[in-house]
């Protein structure tokens, strides 16, 4: 996850809920957002989506 990009880090967010992916695969994207500091850009794009 380390060599995504940040939007591609999102994205990835997006479409792991979008294919009811694993919880445990989903909660590593989090955290990964998380540590990077860019929930805001998470917050942005779920406001943009609806």
């Amino acid at each position: 996850m380390k060599q995504l990009s940040d939007s591609l880090l999102i994205q990835s967010y997006h479409k792991a809920i979008e294919l009811n992916l694993s919880e445990d695969f989903i909660t590593q994207i989090k955290e990964e957002i998380k540590k990077r500091s860019i929930q805001h850009l998470l917050e942005k794009s779920i406001s943009r989506v609806g």
